[in-house]
C-alpha cells in the first residue's frame, strides 16, 4: 500500500479513492489529509456496534436509516474522512448508494470506545463532528456496566443531554425514542 501514498503532501480525495481495500485488519481514516490506521475493533466492540445499528434502524422512522462503519466526509480541504461505528442518515441519501456520506446528510454518529481510540473519540471526533454540524453524537462505553453519553449540538458545540445505563429510552429530538438495554448490547445471547 505504501507505493500509493502521496508522501510529502496531504492525502486528497482522489488518493483516498485509489487506496486498495484493506485486508490487514486495520481501519483507515483520514484526518486533515493524514492517513490514520487503527486496529479493527475487537469482537465485543463489534457486537455492540452491530446490535446498536440494527436497534436504531428498527426504531427510526422510515425516512432515516442506520449503518455500521460507513465513510463520512467531514471536510474536503484538508480531507477528513471518518468511519463512525454507527451513522444515521436520511433514507433518501442512503438510497443514492454513495461511496461516502457527507456530514450534512448525517443526523447522528455513534462511537463505541476502544482502548486505543478513547481520546480520538472524546476529543478529536467530538470537535470535528460538532464543527460540521452533525446534530447528535453518542459515545458508548462497553466495559463493565455499559454506558451511553448522548450529546446534542448547541450554539457552542456539543452539550451533554443525558447519560444512560441499563434499560433506557434514548430520545433523538423530534425523530424517535430508542428503547435499549445497554447491558444486553455487549452480552452473548
Amino acid at each position: 500500500m505504501t507505493e500509493m501514498l502521496p508522501f510529502g503532501r496531504l492525502l486528497g480525495l482522489a488518493e483516498w479513492d485509489a487506496l486498495p481495500e484493506d485486508d490487514q485488519h486495520r481501519r483507515l481514516e483520514v484526518s486533515e489529509g493524514v492517513l490514520m490506521m487503527t486496529p479493527r475493533p475487537m469482537p465485543v466492540h463489534q457486537r455492540v456496534v452491530n446490535r446498536l445499528a440494527v436497534l436504531l434502524d428498527e426504531h427510526l422512522p422510515r425516512d432515516w436509516s442506520a449503518f455500521g462503519e460507513v465513510d463520512v466526509l467531514v471536510t474536503d480541504e484538508p480531507l477528513t474522512i471518518r468511519v463512525p461505528d454507527v451513522a444515521v442518515t436520511s433514507t433518501e441519501s442512503a438510497s443514492a448508494n454513495p461511496a461516502r456520506f457527507r456530514a450534512y446528510d448525517v443526523l447522528l454518529v455513534v462511537e463505541v470506545l476502544s482502548e486505543g481510540t478513547r481520546r480520538v473519540d472524546r476529543v478529536t471526533k467530538f470537535s470535528e463532528y460538532a464543527e460540521v454540524g452533525i446534530p447528535h453524537y453518542w459515545i458508548v462505553e462497553p466495559w463493565g456496566k455499559t454506558a451511553l453519553s448522548a450529546y446534542r449540538l448547541g450554539p457552542g458545540g456539543y452539550e451533554l443531554v443525558s447519560e444512560y445505563t441499563g434499560d433506557s429510552a434514548i430520545r433523538i429530538d423530534g425523530i424517535a425514542t430508542i428503547p435499549v438495554d445497554l447491558d444486553a448490547l455487549a452480552e452473548r445471547k
